[in-house]
């Protein structure tokens, strides 16, 4: 079936009118980095330079999107231009379903919906277009779509080069300084200390050199600014200087539902997790430039859900939007989104029009002049850049699981400023408009229930449409055990996150020895 999925491919692009000029494709995923964590999209903490450089010489989506509010999801969504439901994705691989839910000891009325394993191998991705087309193509970073045994690592879908790409979600074997110990990255004794997101951005541009006479399609995908969050010992002091000078809150986390979830940008770990990364940006960047291949290279830019600002780490905050990573509000999916097209002329600046990951499928093969026969669910955003009618559209997630972080099982449907989240566990539904509420502070479904019954009716029809999962009660659940465990957690956790706060914060502050490996000898 394979086989003859990529017959098909070669035989519709050959037939294809090739782009007189190739464009080659950069496309940089940065994990779990919220909307608000670089300082073109509004941070007054974290410092960008190298990333802003691609929002102030292409265009920035201020209503970009993710697909999902975690990673496999979302990043499947990348390569397929297709929804959660239907490349069947829903949640990050390895996360407990069904009956196996209840090992968690969480207590909650569902039981979470099954979802698949890996990429599926009868969808098309980019990099199988692209290699279609005589182009190089390369991945570097994380994954997290299969594994080796499962036979679906990145060179069994279109990648012909995998640097550091398996099945782990994020650097739990090495961490952030070389050794990374990782299956896929060779460690050299010369690069002890160095940080695992310039590992990447060198070995990115090493292939660049060595195609740059070439169209290719390199995919930089960072493990950062993933958990376990880390750090230099010069940076760390950079910003928690930063954050003194700033002010301090005394607390720096609020309650939601199950989990604290923290209210302000002052964590110098994750701010010098965020420049390491920023830096090897400008790595890759700089080459692009060194080549002469910066007005013949499409860059995009994106993370692959909202910022950790409960659960994981606890890294950032995502307010003035609610919420982040696993959440249902905005800040759940809400990401950088960048893209620079070098051959639009006048390319529009800032677009507010709502998109999502899937629909840079279409865009990039537009953006390099080939055609798409592919029926995906995104759409090329390409007249967005050039300032032309785009038409109106419904954009859908679903989430049949619970977040790590805090978030219910439910199905989201956005039309224009107007959001409707549909929750399983009892089938109320919320109502917001955006242009109005950013907050999802107040639902107004009761003012509005014509507008809310439509969204629903809407939903309903693209849940059955693509035969979406939905999650079932658990016949095991006790209300009463489950507001026990709230109670219990919620006092637990927040006492431990704002203890940990005022660690990272303290001028003494020492997290280990070698401050996880980047002390040089």
């Amino acid at each position: 079936m394979r086989a003859i999925t990529l017959i098909l491919v070669l035989l519709i692009f050959s037939n294809c009118k090739k782009a007189t000029s190739p464009q080659n494709i950069l496309f940089i995923v940065v994990d779990d980095l919220g909307h608000r964590d670089l300082s073109s999209t509004g941070s007054d903490f974290y410092e960008t330079f190298n990333i802003d450089r691609i929002a102030e010489e292409g265009t920035r989506f201020t209503q970009g999107h993710s697909n999902s509010s975690v990673c496999s999801p979302s990043r499947a969504s990348l390569l397929t231009g297709l929804y959660p439901t239907v490349h069947g994705i829903t949640d990050w691989i390895g996360a407990k379903k069904g009956k196996e839910w209840r090992k968690m000891g969480r207590k909650t009325k569902l039981l979470p919906s099954d979802y698949e394993k890996h990429l599926p191998f009868k969808l098309t991705t980019l990099p199988e277009v692209f290699k279609s087309m005589q182009y190089k193509t390369f991945f570097a970073g994380k994954w997290h779509l299969g594994s080796k045994e499962q036979e679906s690592l990145p060179t069994d879908h279109g990648f012909e080069i995998n640097k550091g790409g398996y099945h782990r979600g994020g650097p739990y074997t090495g961490g952030y300084f070389s050794p990374f110990k990782n299956p896929f990255l060779e460690d050299k004794i010369q690069e002890k200390g160095m940080t695992l997101s310039m590992k990447l951005a060198q070995e990115t541009a090493n292939f660049i050199r060595a195609n740059f006479d070439k169209p290719f399609f390199a995919y930089l995908s960072f493990y950062a600014v993933h958990a376990p969050i880390q750090t230099s010992k010069d940076k760390w002091l950079k910003y928690q200087k930063k954050a003194v000078d700033q002010g301090i809150l005394d607390e720096g986390f609020k309650m939601e539902k199950r989990l604290p979830i923290r209210i302000k940008q002052d964590n110098p770990v994750y701010a010098g997790l965020i420049e390491q990364t920023d830096e090897a940006v400008g790595y890759v960047l700089n080459t692009l430039d060194s080549l002469k291949l910066d007005d013949k290279t499409i860059i995009v830019f994106v993370s692959d859900n909202g910022g950790v600002s409960s659960g994981d780490d606890y890294a950032t905050s995502n307010l003035p939007l609610r919420g982040g990573k696993g959440y249902q509000w905005e800040a759940g999916t809400r990401i950088p989104f960048l893209i620079k097209a070098p051959k639009i002329k006048n390319n529009v600046k800032i677009v507010n029009t709502p998109v999502t990951g899937a629909d840079l499928f279409p865009t990039l093969l537009e953006l390099a002049g080939l055609e798409n026969p592919y029926n995906v669910d995104g759409k090329s955003l390409v007249p967005l850049l050039k300032d032309e009618v785009f038409g109106e559209r419904s954009l859908y997630w679903h989430y049949p699981h619970y977040g790590n972080q805090g978030g219910d099982p439910c199905a989201i449907i956005r039309n224009g400023d107007w959001k409707l989240i549909h929750y399983f566990e009892d089938g109320k539904n919320e109502l917001y408009n955006l242009s109005m509420d950013m907050g999802e502070t107040n639902n107004i479904l009761n003012q509005f229930p014509q507008q809310g019954l439509d969204l629903k009716n809407d939903l309903d029809k693209w849940l059955s449409k693509t035969y979406a999962k939905i999650p079932i009660i658990d016949p095991k659940y006790n209300e009463e055990e489950e507001k026990e465990w709230l109670l219990q957690n919620k006092q637990k956790m927040k006492l431990k996150v704002e203890k940990r706060r005022a660690f990272q914060l303290d001028i003494n502050y020492l997290p280990n020895e070698d401050w996880w490996g980047s002390t040089i000898d």
